[in-house]
């Protein structure tokens, strides 16, 4: 048990220092959140390797809330849609009434490469198309899936933390 004690007490606090702020300019609605950001994730038809993601972005080691991010369980409580994968003729109408709820100023982000230009699904037989083909997309997150860190870095951006 001593040596426990002293190995911890000689090494001392191991941890990575904190990330350098974002650099890129935020969208013109982000200025508006003052600094949090409510998050609700919509999934549009995608395999779910961007959920993965987007839950890792949320979890003790990324940690997003840290930086003004917080997941929401409404679109009418929320500012930001984060919206994975293409989307599907079924889930068109639901994205814009969910668009729709959610309250201005809002922001939309096109998480992962089929949100973006379909990826993998493009010419199927049940894709609608990209996000931005069916509501007005604010920021993009490319990657598929895209890297925690690269969510995390996105999120920072619109809160400006």
């Amino acid at each position: 048990m001593m040596s426990l004690l002293r190995k911890i007490r000689t090494t001392g606090r191991v941890a990575e220092p904190a990330p350098p702020r974002p650099s890129p300019e935020a969208p013109p609605a982000a200025r508006a959140l003052c600094g949090s950001a409510q998050v609700r994730h919509v999934d549009a038809g995608s395999c779910n390797g961007c959920e993965i993601e987007i839950g890792n972005a949320f979890g003790p080691v990324y940690d997003a809330e840290r930086y003004g991010a917080r997941l929401v369980a409404s679109p009418r409580h929320a500012d930001v849609l984060l919206v994975t994968g293409p989307v599907t003729r079924n889930m068109a109408e639901p994205l814009r009434r969910t668009v729709a709820a959610t309250p201005e100023p809002r922001l939309v982000v096109a998480v992962g490469d089929c949100a973006l230009n379909c990826g993998e699904f493009a010419g199927g037989y049940g894709v609608q198309g990209a996000v931005a083909e069916v509501v007005l997309v604010d920021v993009d997150v490319p990657g598929c899936p895209p890297e925690p860190e690269r969510i995390v870095a996105t999120l920072r951006t619109v809160t400006g933390r």
